[in-house]
């Protein structure tokens, strides 16, 4: 399929999700895009490759956090060169206006007359041709100074959406086909008697969440309707971020308005208008929505790996590594992980967010991320931990390093399993084997690499008062990633 032409178009890629309706599956720092729901490829791949269809990869932005960078870099290596400089890594997320801001302030340097695609990284949708040329009519739209929301038509009562009416009156766009309309209202989440109402009527649209306009347009739409965060976002933008200067950007950018750009912008703003299209979407929001995206057998179940069910219908049972064996379910969710297991009814899978934040009050490491995290140069789990310890394996693929650097509150012992382990201690450098081990003081740079053929395995042993992954200072990385980051 040809690639829409318009030299001015940029993708914004918004990457930051919070991890929460997926749990446990999905974590904070591991959240639904990085996931494996529908096809081969993830949430986030299939993103980038739809947008491959209407603009050329040095010409996508993904706004992310720190935390999840690595995961996602990792995911896209397919592209790394191209998207090398196309990443924008926030402290914190603080909803998607500051995003949005941040991403339009960055392209209007590049490009005075950038047009921005803005997108989730985490939405279902099919139909490619449709998308593109959604995106083409939306590209006329925001030439022409509108702010563009594309709107899906509903095919059911939904009370987990926002919703947009449009003023038929004001079509816009005089060609055949899609075409757009001034936006009459938004209208928040529904009741369910309302969201009825509204799919009876046929005039009310779904809130895709994917918007395009002029990155110019909506700068100027932030200064007559969120101007102190523009005032914010102008101050931040270009700062350094490495060093001791990450620090105060970091500082400076919790200081911004948290609200979102529908709320922000597109509810206030006369510019606002809507393009109805067709293609299939769908923000699967929550473990009660994924049988609209996935294959379900005859009795209205999806099962998804070492699953062995009785006469269970209209269910949803996943397991990642045990078996997991269910009798006569009815509309139920079961989601088993290593360290973590889900079991609720369909309509109530919206309230894991509550659950999750119940686990977030406590200090429960389970919402943060999973017992087995990937990095660039391989992976780590976590074995056991306790106050004081904590006790991973490291695998480091053949040709991997991890970071040199330090910790402040805590020393390490390695212990090699498998393969050659290349240890910089100091200013000593020298070669593990199976059964070797040695010690990393803290306040010592250290590096571990793998110069072999074979996948290196350790058993690394922490031991301090404070053992979180932020206690690192690097010095040097093969990957490109900011002095102070997760683990290796």
């Amino acid at each position: 399929m040809r690639v829409v032409t318009n030299p001015h178009l940029y993708a914004v890629i918004l990457a930051g999700g919070s991890g929460t309706r997926f749990w446990p599956l999905s974590r904070e720092r591991f959240p639904k895009q990085l996931l494996q729901i529908i096809g081969e490829d993830t949430l986030i791949q299939q993103t980038v490759r739809r947008v491959l269809r209407v603009v050329p990869a040095n010409r996508i932005c993904i706004v992310t956090n720190q935390f999840q960078a690595d995961s996602i870099q990792l995911q896209l290596v397919e592209w790394k060169e191209e998207l090398k400089d196309g990443f924008i890594l926030e402290p914190e997320g603080r909803n998607t206006a500051p995003a949005i801001g941040i991403a339009a302030l960055r392209l209007v340097r590049r490009d005075p007359d950038a047009l921005m695609a803005v997108m989730p990284a985490d939405h279902v949708i099919q139909g490619d041709v449709k998308f593109k040329a959604a995106i083409s009519v939306g590209c006329r739209l925001a030439q022409d100074g509108y702010l563009v929301t594309f709107g899906i038509r509903p095919t059911r009562p939904e009370t987990g959406y926002g919703y947009i009416h449009p003023d038929l009156r004001a079509r816009l766009g005089k060609r055949r086909g899609l075409c757009g309309y001034k936006v009459a209202r938004f209208v928040e989440k529904p009741n369910l008697a309302k969201a009825r109402l509204y799919l009876r009527k046929g005039n009310y649209y779904w809130n895709s969440g994917i918007f395009l306009w002029r990155a110019s347009t909506i700068l100027e739409e932030f200064a007559k309707h969120l101007p102190a965060l523009l005032r914010g976002l102008k101050a931040l933008n270009g700062m350094d971020q490495s060093g001791d200067a990450a620090r105060q950007f970091a500082t400076q950018y919790k200081k911004l308005k948290s609200v979102s750009i529908d709320y922000g912008v597109m509810e206030r703003s006369s510019r606002s208008a809507v393009v109805p299209v067709d293609f299939s979407w769908s923000d699967i929001g929550s473990w009660g929505s994924l049988d609209e995206v996935v294959p379900r057998d005859k009795k209205g179940n999806v099962k998804t790996g070492n699953v062995v069910d009785l006469e269970s219908r209209d269910s949803i049972v996943f397991a990642d590594r045990r078996l997991v064996a269910t009798i006569g379910l009815t509309g139920m969710v079961v989601v088993d992980t290593p360290d973590a297991t889900l079991v609720c009814p369909k309509s109530r899978s919206q309230d894991v967010k509550k659950l999750v934040e119940i686990l977030k009050r406590r200090g429960a490491p389970e919402h943060l991320e999973h017992v087995t995290v990937f990095r660039p140069w391989g992976s780590y789990t976590v074995l056991e931990q306790g106050p004081g310890y904590k006790v991973k394996r490291i695998t480091v693929l053949p040709g991997g390093r991890l970071s040199l650097q330090l910790h402040h509150r805590r020393s390490e012992q390695w212990v090699v399993i498998a393969g050659t382990a290349r240890v910089t201690r100091g200013s000593e450098v020298f070669d593990l084997r199976p059964g070797e081990s040695t010690g990393i003081p803290k306040e010592t740079q250290h590096r571990l690499e793998n110069p072999k053929k074979e996948v290196l395995e350790i058993i690394e042993v922490q031991n301090g008062p404070y053992l979180g992954e932020d206690d690192i200072v690097r010095y040097h990385d093969d990957y490109g990633r900011a002095q102070k980051h997760p683990t290796g």
